[in-house]
């Protein structure tokens, strides 16, 4: 990947350096002219400074029951293959570099979906995304190696083409330039065109929290979400990703889709057999289907006619309808993508954002009232039936605590599908 600056630079090639497994730290010495990621960002929500947290009535975190994951999604235990990280991520790297993607970047979009796989974020990980970007690498709806141009910038805002890249190598590419606009004005927004799938928003949110700074990350396409009173999808789920730092306290950490449940989790219910609950989709007429027990057939991409956040006008859809409408205009307005002025279902673009915490007051302090508010959260008394209550990115911290020491369970569906494409692309298969 290179990045062109339009006004004289000469493209120079990321210096992307991804730490395999480590825990790094965004870096600071980044010019935005040549980006040099050493060790770019963290990659984890896991820190050195807080590796295991006591929580409230005095148990340990990595021990405690997590709802990192919900029930109906979970990998049964009696059928989960468990691969360390260190193993899946060598083999996504593999996959990635036999579509022709360069070695940094492979890297790169790895740690991605890695960052989704320790963190229980399963709907982003490789179980259901590494097969498509394979597909669209394939049929060409993917450049592997794409140079990424600013297009327009000023002292505090820029506008990036993706070059047709994947979004797991453009995010984190804007989101440093964000923040090297960041520290130098106060705030960085870059807009993304022409850029394929991010991943886990919250991944490219994160990278401005460890910079002590403040991030967003939003992602806009596609036909999911059926608008309050509609009888037909118009919107993508459309989610919203935010962060901040903390000292500590793991760092708060929200990421979610705009309609009741993620896109992905109807393909990770239809690989476990199981139907749809209550409030999620709607009926063929596009009336909110209470009751659930729908069966829907998934394809990442494809048409589908989920509801937003809320259901129900009674429960508030037209709030995640709202916020779902803002993420267009953000991502693909801003951007001036196209496809957004006609809702195409082919149209995709991104947002990010970085708040320097500096340009308001003292960062310490700043840290040190997130830890105040985050351990108050966490020790407020839960209600019956449950032992803990969390905070945005609390349980994903339990959860990549618990993953890292017993690895990534993954449904045999799979590993199959690992074993199949490491065999086509003569990859050695050792997940298992």
């Amino acid at each position: 990947m290179q990045l062109n600056r339009d006004g004289g630079r000469t493209n120079a090639a990321l210096d992307r350096t991804v730490a395999g497994g480590a825990v790094g730290t965004a870096a600071h010495a980044c010019s935005i002219g040549e980006p040099n990621y050493t060790q770019t960002v963290r990659r984890r929500i896991i820190r050195q400074r807080s590796p295991v947290l006591v929580c409230a009535h005095g148990q340990s975190s990595s021990t405690r029951r997590t709802d990192s994951v919900l029930e109906h999604f979970k990998v049964p235990a009696d059928i989960a293959v468990k691969v360390p990280l260190d193993r899946l991520r060598a083999a996504t790297e593999a996959v990635f570099r036999k579509c022709g993607v360069p070695d940094r970047e492979a890297k790169q979009g790895a740690d991605v979906l890695m960052f989704a796989d320790q963190h229980g974020i399963d709907t982003h990980g490789v179980s259901n995304m590494l097969r498509n970007y394979v597909g669209m690498y394939s049929s060409d709806r993917l450049n592997p190696d794409p140079t990424i141009e600013i297009v327009k910038e000023s002292a505090s805002t820029a506008l990036i083409d993706g070059g047709g890249g994947l979004g797991l190598m453009t995010a984190p590419t804007a989101m440093q330039i964000a923040i090297e606009k960041a520290r130098e004005s106060g705030s960085g927004i870059v807009s993304i065109r022409n850029s394929g799938h991010l991943g886990a928003a919250g991944y490219h949110a994160l990278i401005a929290a460890e910079a002590d700074m403040i991030g967003w990350c939003m992602t806009a396409g596609g036909k999911s979400m059926i608008p309050t009173f509609g009888a037909e999808p118009q919107l993508g789920t459309n989610p919203i990703a935010f962060a901040a730092p903390s000292d500590k306290e793991p760092p708060f950490f929200f990421d979610a889709a705009m309609t009741s449940i993620a896109g992905n989790k109807i393909g990770l219910a239809n690989r476990l057999g199981r139907p749809l609950g209550g409030g999620w989709v709607a009926n063929d007429d596009g009336t909110p289907n209470m009751e659930g027990g729908a069966v829907k057939e998934f394809a990442a991409n494809s048409l589908r006619t989920q509801l937003p956040l809320g259901s129900t006008r009674e429960l508030g859809s037209h709030k995640g309808y709202g916020l779902g409408v803002m993420v267009d205009i953000l991502c693909g307005h801003l951007s001036f993508a196209p496809g957004f002025p006609t809702l195409a279902q082919n149209r995709r673009a991104h947002f990010v954002a970085a708040y320097s915490v500096d340009a308001f007051g003292d960062i310490a302090d700043f840290k040190s009232n997130m830890d105040s508010m985050l351990n108050t959260l966490r020790e407020t008394k839960p209600m019956p039936g449950h032992d803990q209550v969390y905070y945005a990115g609390l349980p994903e911290h339990f959860e990549g605590i618990k993953r890292l020491e017993q690895g990534v369970p993954l449904h045999p569906e799979v590993v199959d599908w690992f074993r199949s494409i490491c065999a086509e692309f003569e990859i050695p298969f050792d997940l298992v």
